[in-house]
């Protein structure tokens, strides 16, 4: 099979993959990132620390993350079908892709939500700051290039599943490997489809690493202002304190 056969169907499932994936991610932020709070601030120690919904969580998350994703395609088909009204291409790859990378993306906010320093937690709970100010202010921002950090590692992960879900039909470069690649003995398309899957989870890893680094750099500045707000009231009470204690002094000195 030549160039000018192959570009035609590499353009088509690569749209099909990137439509599949954007999807997926959409609906795995939508979902995953409140589920991953929830586990956070439910958590011992956390926020709204309440065991029994913690582990009613964390039970759903851990089971849905330790079903293969192939397995996961075919246990879901009723769903599937229910939701997009086909269990075949792109469309109906984008379920089980969704529903495999949510509970994935949680545990990873859970994790860098935890990370957060406490510190910063107790100083805004101290001024009156309300849990959905904590997590708003603090948790969130804190915590925000280690969650670009995580929706990269998911992202690349969803890349690699919608390959995968070729082996059912599910379109994309993953059908079309397959279907030409395996099924037709095309080994150069097969290592052509398999070096466009590289470069585009570099490029994913690069903006996400670039994003992440970005961001990071702008979290010291946002400590030292908070921290300039802070100490001027704290330092102003030991300064106040000082000047009564030396006028005794000062009127001893001046009987003798």
């Amino acid at each position: 099979m030549g160039w000018n056969d192959m570009q035609p169907l590499l353009v088509q499932a690569t749209q099909e993959t990137l439509w599949m994936v954007g999807l997926a991610t959409l609906a795995t932020v939508l979902v995953g990132l409140p589920l991953g709070l929830l586990l956070a601030l439910t958590r011992r120690d956390g926020l709204l620390q309440n065991a029994p919904v913690n582990k009613a969580v964390g039970t759903v998350v851990n089971v849905g993350r330790s079903l293969p994703f192939v397995i996961l395609i075919v246990a879901i088909i009723p769903f599937t079908r229910w939701v997009v009204g086909t269990t075949l291409g792109w469309q109906a790859a984008t379920v089980p892709l969704a529903i495999g990378a949510i509970p994935f993306f949680a545990r990873l906010v859970e994790t860098a939500v935890a990370d957060v320093d406490g510190g910063l937690v107790e100083a805004v709970q101290a001024m009156g700051g309300s849990t959905w100010t904590v997590v708003r202010r603090v948790l969130l921002p804190e915590a925000l290039p280690a969650l670009v950090s995580s929706l990269t590692t998911t992202v690349i992960a969803l890349i690699g599943y919608s390959a995968m879900a070729g082996t059912v039909g599910g379109g994309g470069l993953g059908t079309l490997a397959i279907n030409y690649g395996y099924m037709r003995f095309e080994t150069t398309f097969m290592w052509v489809i398999a070096a466009e899957l590289v470069v585009l989870v570099t490029l994913v890893q690069l903006v996400g690493e670039g994003l992440a680094r970005s961001l990071d750099h702008k979290r010291p500045a946002t400590r030292r202002t908070f921290r300039r707000r802070v100490t001027p009231q704290i330092s102003a009470a030991p300064k106040a304190a000082e000047t009564p204690a030396r006028e005794p002094e000062l009127t001893g000195s001046t009987r003798v």
